[in-house]
């Protein structure tokens, strides 16, 4: 003890064992607040890829798929729809498909790696709306050019059957075509590419 009755030695281990005791519950209380800023289990399976099965999905129909959010589209396309896209070229703003708005493996003529099956992100590339799928052919409120694909009600825009973009339309390019990739014959893989393990 010194002149004024304090004991340095004891201050000196209250304040130690004060900080260590401060330090351990900082670290308890941190551990689940770190922990909180990890996915949960459903945002990690939000973007997990995701399955469609076309086993029943017939010639013209459209299957709708959720994937991250945002809903996917798969189309069975038949052969009279595939036979228009080379008709419409002329017609449209990116007809090459050369905007990288698709996989590598889907520039093509259409836009696939099957050509039977169409898969894209349906929001318009617009301002992000829904476009309607309308696969009739010359119907009264498009015209007798049309021959089938989206029409985007909110603003104009229209896409063919292979999310092509149609000239003098809002929407600056054609629809996003998600990665993936075919698991057997009858069922897509979405948000894989091709060839991925």
């Amino acid at each position: 003890m010194n002149a004024q009755g304090v004991n340095k030695f004891r201050r000196r281990v209250l304040v130690a064992t004060t900080s260590v005791v401060a330090a351990i519950g900082a670290g308890f209380a941190a551990v689940p607040f770190v922990a909180s800023m990890n996915p949960s289990a459903k945002a990690r399976a939000a973007g997990a890829p995701v399955e469609a099965d076309i086993s029943k999905l017939e010639p013209g129909a459209l299957l709708r798929v959720k994937w991250r959010g945002q809903p996917i589209w798969v189309v069975h396309r038949t052969p009279e729809m595939l036979a228009a896209l080379p008709t419409l070229e002329q017609r449209l703003v990116d007809p090459e498909s050369t905007v990288q708005q698709q996989p590598e493996y889907c520039q093509n003529a259409t836009r696939s790696i099957n050509p039977t099956y169409f898969v894209a992100i349906g929001i318009c590339t617009h301002l992000g709306c829904s476009p309607t799928y309308r696969p009739e052919v010359a119907p009264d409120d498009l015209g007798s050019e049309w021959k089938g694909g989206w029409f985007c009600p909110c603003h104009g825009s229209k896409f063919d059957l292979a999310g092509r973009v149609f000239k003098g339309v809002p929407a600056p390019s054609n629809l996003v075509i998600p990665k993936h990739t075919y698991r057997n014959e009858t069922t897509i893989l979405i948000g894989q590419d091709e060839g991925a393990a």
